[in-house]
């Protein structure tokens, strides 16, 4: 009886590693090529219907600038949607795009 149970949890645990190491985190370079302060920048697996949290937390990326962005969720997809939020005073609306993360070394948002 003990063996079984050692041998259980054993298993469990291997199935849990062995699923942790199977995703990878998503690492690419984001850069602000607009003359607007990106406020919020949000993420979302293609095909999930709800926005993950801003990834920027209270952080901004002012134009010009980069910002190296990790998404460590867990997940083994490379589809992400994206939504990026500028400051309120600028001339730049709310603007999505879908690319393959997996794929991407950096992206660069224009206006």
């Amino acid at each position: 009886m003990k063996n079984s149970k050692l041998f259980a949890m054993t298993s469990a645990a291997f199935l849990l590693f062995a699923g942790a190491s199977y995703a990878e985190d998503l690492v690419f370079t984001l850069k602000n090529g607009t003359n607007s302060v990106l406020t919020n920048f949000y993420t979302s697996p293609v095909g999930v219907n709800e926005w993950e949290d801003d990834v920027f937390g209270k952080q901004v990326l002012d134009p010009g600038e980069s910002i190296e962005i990790t998404i460590a969720d867990g997940r083994s997809v490379c589809k992400y949607d994206m939504k990026f939020e500028f400051e309120e005073n600028s001339d730049l609306d709310t603007t999505t795009d879908t690319q393959d993360l997996c794929e991407l070394g950096s992206y660069t948002i224009h206006e």
